[in-house]
């Protein structure tokens, strides 16, 4: 695979079924180069369904004869849009300046509840001109958010918006707070959400999970704080959400019901496997009856199971591969998943029902193996090019940490594989999928020290395994997580001949006051809380050691990362460049921490071009 193949590339989402169970509605998202977006549009069945060039999130009414869906056009914000599903034009119902994240049907069909954005009062009559001018009084934090910008000058509230011509959407939820996720009760007459009303939010981890009284407009907290990524009610009322009553990160994520006393019933937390992952699609809770049908994340592939009201799971889908979004109406089953070969399609009740990357590209095939590390098993892929002669080593980490490498299709790999690399990847701890003690062998003392060692074992296990790699020629890489992972390797190793270090967390010191999540992750990971944590942290980071890399290292990073501000690699290179170490410092205007995923298209192909180069520099 080349980078310019990722043109080539149709990726399917969210995939809703209709109320009768016949008709399935999804998102096909496609880069396209030539206009640097992505073009997405909404296909029923096997064929596109909606003209784009920016629809997503499609929500069939309770009576299957309208769609609705969130319409972008021309780069503006999304908003609410309905079309009738037997043919005729989509009305856009909304028109909020800062768009709609969100949006459900309520339960009879008559209004739709959508998360609006819109300006506070301090800059809501403004104009764009004195926006930007104007300075920015901040009094909490985060006051900006990767992938979000600034966020003290918005509020996300839920809305309700009619169906009628004319009808103004109506706030349910005003105040100084912000709101996701809203779920509708089955009788229509309250709405679960989520939000966080702690009053030093962002600097306590958590979040909280609300309903609100559609007939009296109160609000009420109705479980304790936690992790909560979703909530849903079963057919009978019941709520249950998906997350963990521990609100510290990291965390997997549970199912849990509420009880008519407020009590909490964990429902599958005897599974040790996680429910949400940073690998797979959105959370989410599906229902067959009084059975919940979920996500489950384990050793590299994220399926399907269905929970019964005892705790009893059986399992869905559990191949290899990784669900990225599912539905269930009526026992047919659908879901999104790729494959080591393919970066998705759909299926129905086990059979494919799409085709959409057809492309002749050539991939490598991921080999899988386990290699023990101080007594604990680690998940490991190679992936190697074709041919029998020796090729570089090229070593990738992944962010999170508390995310995984696995089963699915990812495009990395298959470019690094297509331009002569042996790629070799891994799951340390510190990773999701493995259960609770592998996410948190890396909390305090274990941070750099026990993920360290697995990174080195699958190394060495790789090289022992596979002839063709050349431990005289390795490279070593990664994002975010892993970019701090490469800078921590290369400053305690001289064995590497190239690094990437890439949007990575190098300095905890200056992270724990510039990151959008700087208030408690530190805290969360390495124990120890600000001012007493100073020392610590700095030998936690790759500063601490940057003054011992002579590997040749490419740093890069996007200016607008407000998860791992762009400070952090100003200062990893102005240490490089003390040292005299071979180094470059490429910055990605506009883009934010994603951008390796979700990023500009041409920024994405400059990006693996210059990684290319580097590496080709160094290695080949």
């Amino acid at each position: 695979m080349t980078p310019n193949q990722l043109s080539s590339l149709h990726v399917p989402s969210d995939p809703r079924l209709s109320p009768d169970g016949t008709k399935v509605a999804f998102v096909v998202s496609t880069p396209n180069l030539e206009d640097d977006r992505y073009d997405r549009r909404i296909w029923v069945e096997n064929e596109p369904f909606t003209s784009g060039p920016g629809d997503t999130a499609p929500r069939w009414s309770p009576d299957g004869s309208r769609l609705a869906f969130l319409r972008s056009t021309e780069g503006k914000p999304s908003q609410l849009a309905v079309i009738p599903v037997g043919g005729g034009e989509a009305r856009v119902l909304t028109d909020f300046e800062l768009g709609v994240e969100a949006v459900e049907w309520s339960p009879d069909g008559d209004s739709l509840v959508v998360v609006g954005l819109t300006y506070t009062d301090e800059w809501a009559d403004l104009d764009e001109e004195e926006r930007s001018r104007r300075p920015r009084r901040v009094t909490t934090v985060p006051y900006r958010y990767d992938n979000r910008g600034w966020t003290h000058d918005r509020k996300r509230h839920l809305w309700l918006v009619g169906l009628a011509d004319g009808a103004e959407p109506r706030c349910l939820t005003p105040g100084d707070h912000d709101e996701e996720s809203p779920a509708w009760s089955p009788d229509g007459k309250r709405i679960a959400f989520i939000t966080d009303r702690e009053v030093q939010s962002g600097l306590v981890s958590g979040n909280d999970v609300f309903e609100l009284d559609l007939a009296t407009g109160g609000t009420t907290q109705v479980t304790e704080r936690g992790s909560w990524a979703c909530v849903s009610y079963r057919p009978d009322g019941s709520l249950h959400l998906l997350g963990n009553r521990k609100s510290a990160h990291p965390v997997d994520s549970y199912l849990h019901r509420r009880e008519e006393d407020g009590t909490l019933t964990d429902l599958t937390g005897h599974l040790d496997r996680g429910s949400v992952s940073l690998a797979a699609g959105p959370a989410a809770i599906r229902w067959n009856g009084q059975n919940a049908i979920i996500g489950l994340e384990d050793s590299g592939r994220f399926g399907v199971i269905e929970v019964q009201p005892d705790g009893t799971v059986d399992s869905l889908v559990g191949t290899d591969k990784v669900v990225t979004g599912f539905d269930q109406v009526d026992r047919r089953l659908v879901y999104s998943a790729s494959t080591w070969d393919s970066p998705g399609e759909i299926v129905s009740d086990g059979t494919p029902l799409t085709n959409l990357n057809e492309a002749d590209i050539a991939l490598a095939v991921p080999q899988h193996f386990r290699v023990e590390s101080d007594g604990h098993e680690i998940d490991v892929w190679v992936l190697l090019p074709d041919g029998d002669g020796k090729v570089p080593l090229l070593l990738n980490v992944h962010g999170g940490p508390a995310s995984q490498y696995g089963f699915g299709f990812f495009d990395e790999f298959q470019v690094y594989a297509g331009a002569g690399y042996g790629v070799v990847a891994c799951n340390p701890r510190g990773s999701s999928g493995r259960g609770k003690a592998h996410l948190e062998a890396v909390l305090g003392d274990g941070w750099g020290v026990a993920d360290y060692a697995d990174v080195t074992a699958a190394v060495d296990a790789a090289l022992e395994r596979y002839d063709r790699l050349d431990g005289e020629r390795m490279g070593v890489m990664g994002g975010s997580y892993g970019g701090f992972m490469t800078g921590w390797i290369i400053g305690q190793e001289d064995r590497w001949q190239s690094a990437v270090v890439e949007r990575a967390l190098t300095s905890w010191n200056s992270f724990a006051g510039t990151s959008d999540i700087g208030g408690a992750f530190p805290e969360n990971y390495l124990g120890v809380s600000y001012p007493d944590a100073w020392d610590y942290w700095w030998e936690k980071g790759p500063m601490s050691m940057a003054q011992n890399v002579t590997t040749p290292t490419l740093v890069l990073h996007s200016e607008n990362d407000f998860r791992c501000p762009i400070e952090q690699a100003e200062q990893y290179f102005m240490a490089l460049l003390r040292n005299g170490t071979t180094a470059e410092f490429i910055r990605f205007p506009g883009e934010g921490h994603e951008m390796s995923r979700s990023g500009k298209p041409r920024h994405r192909v400059e990006r693996f071009e210059a990684i290319l180069d580097w590496h080709a520099r160094h290695l080949m």
